[in-house]
């Protein structure tokens, strides 16, 4: 496996369907290049980082069919983000900065007000030796910026230096490494932020693409000069639109909109997920896929749109009621069973009830009227009383199949006069307690005659 991809959700809140779209972008495309799919959680956040968030998480993603061939925890590798500060730090390309926020906001606003670039003009790099031993005297802890290439000989003479590279989803990008400021790498209380563990990690673990969301763009540009500063070679980097809600809203972690377990709780079916989170935004239709094999075929990174795009959940429910629709009994069979769907009437039950269904798990609802009879009183007026207790002193004799109910309701046509809708919903009422739900041709065998007499008004 030559290629390597990661996926490094931070363990703040559930995953939603945008989190989703990165993981499944970054799957695909191992799972088309037979290569390393990595899952790295980005938990170097202490306060807000929680074990339980970095479980669900990876269940969320077992349950879509992402099976990370190695997990790790950026909490357990801190040595290595040490080892690699001090690297830069000896080789002067990690500064200690002393300003405090206000003081950061003040000379953002002045720089604007002159109309200059709302960049760090880097006056950390001018304070002395006693300058900084009396900052840290007064109280003063420094956060740690990483010193961007972007001028030859003076740091306060920048000039523009262009990164470019090849992107997987948006083809040739460009960044101007003199239009941003110096990163910071460390906080003020010695932990790090995104950037330093995860080139870090990336450079470590033989990281080969970097997919992740279009939000991230304008970082790469400091990203790669700080793998090149560190003698590694930069990854490829590929970035993808972003989803947002109907409304345009971007989806957040900490609301929990749209969450994965919210959606899996609803009854989704996870490939509707995966095809939804996948397709939508892209050039090409969005289908219903049937497995990962299937929607791998459809995948395509370079057919992104640069635009974000709106995720509709009604679209959602549609594709997962059409793969319901067409799911195999093996598909269902240990889900059904779970729901004391079992013995061998399951299957037939199964292909009877499946094209009617929202969620797998509202077969439990039409078990329990197949095996347990009505449960609620029949909506029936006298006449049509009249008429259902008529229809069962006609009822053939079994062995019952697939057309056992034409056979029925043809005689029935000739007894009555009846027809259309007059002659078939007093039966469905009377034998379901519903108007409406799977063909009664197929349900007809599996109550069989004994069950469906005794469902006589």
């Amino acid at each position: 496996m030559s290629t390597t991809v990661r996926f490094a959700p931070s363990p703040t809140g559930h995953i939603h369907i945008g989190n989703a779209r990165t993981a499944l972008f970054n799957w695909l495309f191992a799972l088309k290049a037979d290569s390393r799919f990595i899952l790295r959680f980005d938990d170097t956040d202490v306060e807000r980082s929680r074990r339980e968030f970095a479980q669900q998480i990876e269940h969320d993603l077992e349950w879509l069919g992402i099976h990370p061939h190695m997990v790790a925890r950026q909490s357990d590798r801190v040595a290595i983000y040490d080892a690699t500060a001090e690297k830069l730090k000896a080789a002067g390309l990690l500064y200690p900065c002393y300003e405090t926020s206000e003081e950061l906001e003040r000379r953002r606003r002045i720089r604007l007000s002159r109309r200059l670039p709302p960049v760090y003009g880097r006056e950390a790099l001018k304070l002395q030796e006693d300058e900084r031993a009396a900052l840290e005297a007064d109280g003063r802890r420094p956060h740690w910026r990483f010193l961007l290439p972007n001028f030859k000989d003076d740091p306060f003479k920048t000039e523009r230096t262009e990164v470019h590279w090849d992107d997987v989803v948006r083809g040739p990008q460009t960044v101007d490494l003199a239009s941003m400021s110096d990163p910071v790498l460390i906080r003020e209380d010695g932990t790090f932020l995104y950037t330093l563990p995860s080139v870090a990690d990336d450079i470590e673990m033989g990281v080969t693409h970097i997919i992740r969301g279009d939000d991230h763009v304008t970082n790469t540009g400091a990203q790669i000069a700080l793998f090149n500063a560190l003698d590694a070679k930069a990854p490829a980097f590929g970035h993808h639109n972003l989803l947002t809600s109907v409304t345009g809203e971007g989806l957040s972690k900490r609301t929990g909109a749209l969450s994965i377990s919210s959606l899996r709780e609803a009854g989704i079916e996870p490939m509707a997920v995966a095809s939804l989170a996948v397709l939508i935004g892209t050039s090409g239709p969005v289908i219903a896929c049937r497995n990962m094999e299937e929607l791998a075929a459809h995948f395509s990174p370079s057919a992104s749109s640069k635009s974000a795009a709106k995720f509709d959940p009604a679209e959602l429910r549609g594709l997962s009621r059409s793969l319901i629709q067409e799911m195999p009994f093996e598909a269902v069979e240990d889900r059904l069973a779970a729901m004391g769907i079992v013995g061998e009437k399951a299957e037939p039950f199964w292909l009877a009830v499946r094209g009617n269904l929202e969620t797998v798990g509202e077969a439990a609802d039409w078990w329990r009227i197949v095996t347990e009879g009505i449960q609620r009183p029949t909506n029936l007026s006298e006449e049509d009383r009249d008429f259902v207790r008529q229809a069962m002193d006609h009822l053939p004799p079994e062995p019952w199949d697939g057309q056992t109910w034409s056979a029925w309701t043809s005689v029935l046509k000739d007894r009555t006069g009846r027809k259309g809708k007059a002659l078939f919903k007093p039966l469905r009422v009377a034998l379901t307690g519903l108007e409406s739900g799977p063909e009664l041709a197929n349900l007809l065998p599996l109550l069989g005659r004994e069950e469906t007499l005794a469902r006589r008004p």
